[in-house]
């Protein structure tokens, strides 16, 4: 990946982990080991897409959590996170 796709899916992956509550933070199902990050460039603009993968944690494969959804982040060369696909409040 060339450097602004890395920034691009670090502030994704940050943004994404901040939304869990505190308590959770310790948990690898909620950490970025448990997070699968995919980045595309489109137009000078990356999008990004995070999946989480409790079974890079241990977890049987299949299993869903509460917050088991993917999440999809515009984000600007810079690492600006610009939008989230607004699929979950």
């Amino acid at each position: 990946m060339d450097g602004p796709a890395v920034l691009a899916a670090h502030a994704a992956l940050q943004r994404r982990l901040s939304r869990y509550p505190k308590e959770y933070a310790k948990s690898c199902a909620f950490s970025a080991k448990g997070m699968e990050v995919i980045v595309g460039e489109e137009r000078g603009m990356y999008f990004v897409r995070i999946n989480p993968r409790p079974d890079k944690c241990g977890w049987a494969p299949g299993t869903v959590l509460g917050f088991d959804e993917f999440e999809l982040y515009a984000v600007s060369p810079e690492g600006k996170v610009l939008a989230r696909y607004p699929y979950m409040p």
